[in-house]
């Protein structure tokens, strides 16, 4: 079945149709800079146009830096707070003119991993975990997710996780990739001590280039790069509206 996945972050809002069987997308994915603010009535139209784009008609998954609960944002990680309480399902699919299902935005990247990408086949407990503008998690036990986690935000040193130990940090602050390597190790040992993962898949933007820090990571758990890449959000989105 063919699907068009969308994938909307802080800084960009992409997508492209999707073979669902497969994961293949089907054409090359069309990216629009996120609207600032970021307010729901702004992304909704920058949607519209990504549907439009393709000439869609047909079913829509979409991603979303969010708590999402049965379409409804309850959070708002690095988006307007007028997003907290919106039925996001609802608007989207008023704008678009298509059928939309919302999720949270690392839980589709993970989706996607564990059907097609790296978590494939993989049982006991699997952590992703996307690094870009904000960080971003999805859990599964033995396939199954546990949606909605937002493990990005815990504290560490009374600070939010993602403002540290983000790419958006390193970006920010000029950190070498062994300073942020710290960084981010320090979340990750964080994270074995709360889930004790088998697998650690990371995924987001910054993995494209993920030579230049994963030797510098230590972890008891096995810890890889997602197969997907940057595109995994659309993917995942894409099988979610299934």
């Amino acid at each position: 079945m063919q699907v068009l996945g969308i994938d909307i972050g802080g800084s960009g809002i992409k997508g492209a149709p999707v073979e669902t069987e497969t994961g293949a997308l089907l054409a090359e994915r069309f990216r629009i800079p996120t609207p600032d603010p970021a307010k729901p009535k702004a992304v909704a139209k920058v949607v519209a146009e990504i549907v439009t784009h393709f000439d869609w008609h047909g079913p829509v998954g979409c991603g979303f830096p969010a708590v999402v609960r049965s379409g409804v944002t309850l959070s708002a990680a690095n988006v307007h707070k007028k997003w907290i309480g919106t039925n996001a399902e609802a608007l989207l699919t008023e704008v678009t003119g298509c059928p939309v299902r919302m999720l949270n935005d690392a839980d589709a990247a993970g989706m996607a991993e564990m059907a097609f990408g790296a978590g494939r086949a993989r049982q006991g407990t699997v952590l992703l975990i996307t690094i870009g503008t904000g960080i971003g998690t999805a859990v599964f036990v033995d396939g199954k997710l546990v949606p909605n986690t937002e493990f990005g935000h815990i504290e560490i040193g009374g600070v939010d996780a993602e403002w540290r130990a983000s790419d958006a940090a390193r970006q920010r602050e000029r950190l070498s990739w062994k300073v942020w390597a710290g960084r981010f190790n320090q979340y990750l040992q964080v994270m074995e001590k709360l889930l004790s993962p088998d697998l650690i898949i990371l995924g987001g933007g910054v993995v494209k280039k993920y030579e230049k820090f994963l030797p510098l990571l230590s972890t008891q758990a096995e810890i890889v790069p997602a197969q997907f890449l940057n595109e995994a959000g659309i993917v995942g989105a894409a099988l979610a509206a299934l």
